[in-house]
């Protein structure tokens, strides 16, 4: 079953211009930070792949950082980072580790050290959109993602600890969904991952710290993740696995996809003990967010970090007042274009962005559903229902396939976006759930193989460009589904396809900036003349 949240698609909302190497990285560090005794003395960073290859342009050194001095997501001190690193007495060294196949593209390990000597290594993983995961804590291998409320506790490997954990758990009334123990030998350091139904308190992660042959316990948090549904949960409210299965629940409760996932987030959450009020709120902030982002730059344009772009949005924003818009791309595609491009400007000068479903591929959604949206006069709820429809288009395509260019390529972050605002734009015109995935195979179909080559490893060129693509692609698999034209190949079958091309494609055409474009003699020798005040990128 799918089981993330919306708002793990529809975010996070971030600092750009990366959500796998900016968000991504600075949520491991965080969640790093949690598993280690305060006050930390130093840090080395030790990064792997294409956290090694390109962590200078993607400001994945300042979001590391940022994460350890526990600033979140969201936060516009992220880019400051190193210099309040420096206020608070932190040292740290960030370390290229280069290649190793055995690890995931985007892998960091992380050396704390403690004032009094101690010691703690943490290994995280950014999957992509954000999300990230913990594979190893001081050599021990150890599966983390944060999905629901976990408790990390340290301690000897020794009788009756695991008994006596459970029993404060037990005692105080949490649930325990999951409970995992990993250990180098017997009889030495262990770590018990316990999963729970509901956050704990700080009183009770007191207890569990003095309980007899424990080091240290912690509550694990991965900040802006949205209630998660338990693993293959198939009582859930509207659980779903497919697109197919979308169909089928759409037809047998005769509700939209944006209808079933609103009311699929409201069942989870009300497990989890949150309101439904908190849902729509975390959902309001999302469209608010995406309603500064897609206009900012067309208002006020900045060069980016990297100099390659800046100003392209509001070009492109005044053709629309000439007759190159009539003849061309119309009056809405121009302007669902300009909200595009405007978003990745804003993210390339880390400005705060919802990843949608990732910062490298964040104008495509708003810039398709608001364009629309302001052509028809549709109103907030109807706004909100495509949202919800993109998102569940999202989490179908990131569990099934992926949603990061590390692992997949452009086509898993455009051209799940372009998927994700094409179904939406079809909910929105009053089509079908079955047209809504006839419109994203159809766009999957149009960003098939296409490759993530950024140039100098910056989130800007071609990447803004290929958003604006991606806002025209979609506003055309909607209209062809809308016409009653179908996809050959369902959408399920595609997103299988996506995965299966993603994994063909060599290292070099997968955020690597070693292949594609980002390999041209004019990519390899652009400057941007120092013309860069407060640039990182040639940091």
């Amino acid at each position: 079953m799918v089981t993330m949240s919306a708002f793990e698609v529809l975010g996070p909302v971030m600092v750009g211009p990366s959500s796998s190497h900016t968000a991504g990285a600075l949520r491991i560090a965080l969640v790093a930070r949690s598993l280690a005794p305060q006050p930390l003395e130093s840090v080395d960073f030790l990064l792997y792949n294409s956290f090694s290859r390109t962590h200078a342009g993607h400001g994945t050194d300042r979001a590391l950082v940022a994460g350890i001095l526990g600033l979140a997501p969201d936060d516009v001190r992220v880019r400051r980072s190193f210099e309040l690193a420096g206020e608070a007495g932190l040292n740290f060294a960030i370390i290229e580790q280069g290649e190793d196949e055995t690890l995931h593209p985007n892998t960091v390990e992380i050396r704390m050290r403690i004032k009094g000597g101690k010691e703690i290594s943490v290994m995280g993983e950014s999957l992509g959109g954000g999300r990230i995961r913990l594979s190893s804590i001081d050599g021990v291998p150890v599966d983390i993602a944060g999905e629901m409320p976990t408790v990390f506790v340290a301690h000897e490997d020794r009788p009756g600890v695991l008994a006596a954990l459970t029993a404060v758990l037990s005692g105080a009334g949490v649930n325990i969904a999951t409970m995992r123990t990993f250990r180098h030998e017997r009889g030495g350091a262990a770590y018990t991952v316990f999963e729970v139904d509901e956050a704990v308190d700080q009183e009770l992660i007191e207890l569990l710290r003095q309980v007899p042959h424990v080091g240290f316990a912690s509550q694990v948090d991965v900040p802006g993740a949205g209630p998660a549904i338990g693993d293959a949960d198939e009582d859930a409210p509207y659980a779903f696995a497919t697109g197919a299965d979308l169909v089928a629940l759409s037809e047998k409760n005769d509700l939209s996809i944006g209808e079933l996932m609103r009311g699929r987030e409201l069942g989870i959450a009300a497990a989890q003990g949150l309101a439904g009020s908190e849902v729509d709120a975390m959902l309001d902030r999302v469209l608010q967010v995406m309603r500064d982002e897609t206009v900012e730059a067309i208002s006020h344009p900045k060069r980016s970090l990297g100099g390659m772009i800046g100003g392209e949005a509001l070009r492109v924003s005044m053709s629309g007042k000439t007759p190159v818009c009539d003849a061309l791309m119309g009056a809405t595609a121009t302007r669902g274009i300009a909200m595009a491009m405007a978003t990745l400007e804003r993210s390339a000068t880390m400005g705060v962005i919802v990843a949608a479903p990732t910062a490298g591929s964040s104008g495509v959604v708003p810039g398709s559903i608001l364009a629309v949206a302001e052509s028809v006069g549709a109103d907030e709820a109807l706004v909100k229902k495509a949202l919800w429809n993109a998102s569940a288009i999202g989490a179908i395509i990131s569990t099934n396939a992926t949603v990061a260019g590390a692992e997949g390529g452009c086509q898993a972050e455009v051209g799940a976006a372009t998927a994700m605002a094409s179904s939406a734009l079809v909910e929105m015109l009053g089509g079908s759930a079955s047209q809504c995935l006839d419109a994203a195979a159809l766009a999957i179909a149009n960003t098939l193989g296409l490759v993530c080559d950024p140039v100098r490893g910056m989130v800007e060129y071609p990447c803004q460009a290929r958003n604006a693509m991606g806002v025209s692609v979609a506003m055309c698999s909607a209209q062809l589904a809308l016409a009653g034209i179908t996809s050959l190949v369902p959408f399920d079958e595609a997103v299988v396809a996506m995965s299966e091309v993603g994994h063909a494609l060599p290292a070099s055409l997968r955020e690597t900036a070693e292949g594609g474009l980002a390999a041209t003699p004019t990519a390899q020798a652009f400057s941007c003349d120092g013309a860069c005040d407060g640039c990182i990128g040639c940091a």
